[in-house]
């Protein structure tokens, strides 16, 4: 029912008149059905009327107190506590929280808020009421979201998931807990779940656990993290390719690429190929341990592989012949350009060569072994730091697992972990290692990138069936790289759903180092929800999507004059008017999305749809949440599982389907071996 007529104001701002009007009425009401005579009208008659006037006193209350609610609205931020138990969520949407589309009536009441008459009507401290405990007083502008008394719940239609979602808001807004939200939904649904944080947060893994065994996949769950290696599981980031190529590119693209360091980049990645290459070929599994071995010394490499090599290609009693270049070598000495080398290693070199047999693998480590020493340090300089982190400490064993030692922690495969419907965390510890954490963060997305391919061809397990993969990552800008942009603008067709957290857009420009290229990524983006930002730039990515519309204003005149005519009557003259004028205004400003309350967004969602909303806060007295980290360690293993009681690994060493042996096509798809 509506309670006002449509009117181009609504005039909410204002005393609630029309109590006084029901008081009137209601007290005429009593006098008629009391004393009917008072006004000339028989009982019956004076019950009538009396009933009209209680029905129009009704009315005018009614709509006094919407009045009275909507002032008090625009006073107060609600928040509630959910037991993510119950989220109100359906098999095909997805729940955010409760709130309402945005439209142009809502823009007209925000800015009468802001008029001088309006302003006394905007509280600027909030009284909650003890009886009311799940009210919060939060930071930010009540009045954006209590401009509208009727809410709904928002969700978001599952099928646009895999349109990828982005997630903008400052430090400290929420952004976390609207994670926790979409990410407990996600496990209660038996998806496959990935989570990258590269903070470490402990709140969000506890909650990760806890939804987890709400769910009753503890089983399921796998944790990688750089902060807590002893409680960590395995993983190798340059193990599993679909190409050769693709280990050095993992690598090479940490290294800088500005000036001059671009073409030490591409060395790098020649002689980071070369080594990957000899590896596959003997049936090594590439790790950064053996790329950092072979980079400071490639002569082990080239002497194994040149073993092999004359094994296949050389004509029977080869090693009779090397012999007798090493005693030739021995007695005339070293070549100039070849002093120090090891004498087998020449000998190798020189007798392969006489052979008329080409060999690509062969042939990059002759050239790389040829090098001067002084000339190829200098030329591997740009890779060696990093690698250096890479290998060093605790760290080295998660992301370097040696496939000849017996490691009871399992280990993580991606392609496995999707087929096997994995719930993974993988915690970067980036606050400790900024470096560290963003190469491992950007090889992980390069191996899922490769997976997806993988995915998009030959499905899962053989089949045409496409997985949904819920791909979380929080603060994005610290993991963004080259190879995040096939992840959003190719592995939708391979089931992945991205969600990605940061703080504002300049950060994802500085880590691409691009604004053409930051926006190819905003580009893949189809829904985007806001929380308060705290900078212009970033604000405009949802204001300038969004449609200008016409606010109405309302202005007073008035004056006075003296008659200019002396024989008038009149003495004087006075003026009163009000008028309406309409002025163009953004849907949502700037300014609204600077003054956000905590746990509040504006989200562009179902093609363009503004919706304002409010999410909830997960309940901190769930009995199933670990009260620390390690009690969630505990939960996850003790139990359930031992760390070592599987191996998430492909123990077959298959070869990923319509490839050969590795060691016969060194570009052919690979996967980890153990």
């Amino acid at each position: 029912m509506r309670l006002f007529p449509k009117y181009p104001l609504e005039a909410l701002l204002r005393p609630p008149v029309e109590l006084l009007s029901a008081a009137a009425l209601g007290c005429l009401a009593v006098v008629v059905m009391s004393v009917p005579e008072s006004v000339l009208v028989d009982t019956i008659s004076g019950f009538v009327v009396g009933a009209v006037l209680i029905s129009a006193a009704g009315y005018r209350t009614l709509q006094g107190i919407h009045v009275l609610r909507y002032q008090r609205n625009i006073k107060r931020t609600p928040t509630w506590q959910l037991d993510f138990g119950v989220i109100p969520h359906t098999t095909t949407t997805l729940y955010l929280g409760r709130g309402f589309v945005w439209t142009t009536k809502h823009t007209q009441r925000l800015r009468e808020t802001q008029s001088p008459m309006g302003r006394r009507y905007v509280a600027t401290k909030l009284d909650v009421p003890s009886n009311e405990a799940a009210l919060v007083t939060t930071s930010g502008r009540p009045e954006i979201h209590g401009v509208e008394l009727n809410e709904q719940a928002v969700v978001m239609n599952r099928a646009d998931r895999v349109g990828h979602t982005l997630v903008l808001g400052t430090t400290r807004v929420g952004k976390t807990r609207l994670a926790e939200l979409l990410i407990a939904q996600d496990i209660q649904r038996d998806e496959v779940v990935i989570v990258f944080d590269p903070k470490g947060d402990a709140e969000l893994l506890c909650r990760m656990v806890a939804e987890a065994q709400r769910s009753d996949r503890l089983d399921d769950m796998l944790v990688f993290h750089l902060g807590h290696p002893e409680h960590s599981c395995l993983y190798n980031a340059i193990g599993r390719f679909s190409r050769i190529t693709e280990v050095a590119t993992r690598i090479a693209n940490q290294l800088p690429d500005s000036g001059n360091s671009a073409a030490f980049k591409e060395f790098a990645w020649r002689f980071v190929n070369i080594i990957t290459g000899a590896l596959v070929a003997l049936k090594h599994t590439p790790n950064f341990r053996l790329v950092r071995r072979y980079i400071n010394d490639i002569e082990p490499l080239f002497v194994e592989y040149a073993h092999l090599y004359l094994h296949r290609n050389a004509p029977p009693g080869w090693s009779t012949l090397v012999r007798q270049r090493m005693h030739d070598l021995s007695a005339r000495g070293m070549p100039s350009t070849l002093r120090g080398r090891d004498v087998e290693a020449v000998a190798l070199m020189q007798y392969a060569e006489s052979l008329d047999v080409y060999d690509p693998v062969f042939d990059g480590l002759i050239s790389a072994y040829k090098y001067d020493r002084t000339y190829f340090d200098k030329i591997v300089s740009s890779v060696g730091p990093l690698m250096e982190k890479l290998t060093t400490g605790a760290v080295a064993d998660l992301i370097s697992p040696d496939e000849n030692e017996e490691d009871p922690r399992p280990i993580l495969d991606w392609l496995e972990a999707i087929k096997q419907r994995r719930i993974v965390y993988v915690g970067l510890d980036s606050l400790s290692d900024t470096t560290v954490a963003s190469a491992i963060g950007n090889a992980m997305f390069a191996d899922l990138v490769s997976v997806a391919g993988y995915i998009y061809k030959f499905g899962v397990d053989g089949t045409s069936t496409t997985p949904r993969i819920a791909l979380h990552a929080d603060e994005f800008n610290e993991l963004i790289g080259e190879e995040f942009v096939p992840l959003l603008n190719k592995a939708g067709g391979a089931g992945f759903q991205v969600t990605a957290y940061t703080q504002t857009w300049s950060d994802v420009e500085a880590q691409i180092g691009s604004r053409a290229k930051a926006g190819q990524v905003a580009g893949n983006f189809n829904s985007l929800i806001m929380l308060r930002v705290r900078e212009l730039a970033t604000a405009k990515m949802l204001v300038d999507q969004l449609p200008r519309v016409s606010v109405v204003g309302k202005s007073t005149s008035s004056g006075a004059g003296d008659s200019s005519k002396i024989d008038s009557e009149i003495d004087f003259e006075t003026s009163h008017a009000d008028s309406l004028s309409k002025s163009d205004a953004p849907l949502v400003g700037p300014t609204e999305l600077f003054t956000l309350p905590r746990g509040q967004a504006f989200a562009l969602l179902d093609g363009g749809r503004l919706w304002k909303l409010r999410f909830p806060l997960p309940d901190p007295e769930d009995q199933r949440l670990p009260p620390s980290l390690p009690a969630a360690f505990d939960a996850i293993y003790d139990g359930k599982r031992s760390i070592g009681g599987e191996n998430t690994t492909n123990p077959s060493n298959e070869v990923i389907a319509g490839t050969e042996e590795p060691s016969d096509h060194p570009d052919g798809c690979v996967t980890t071996e153990d």
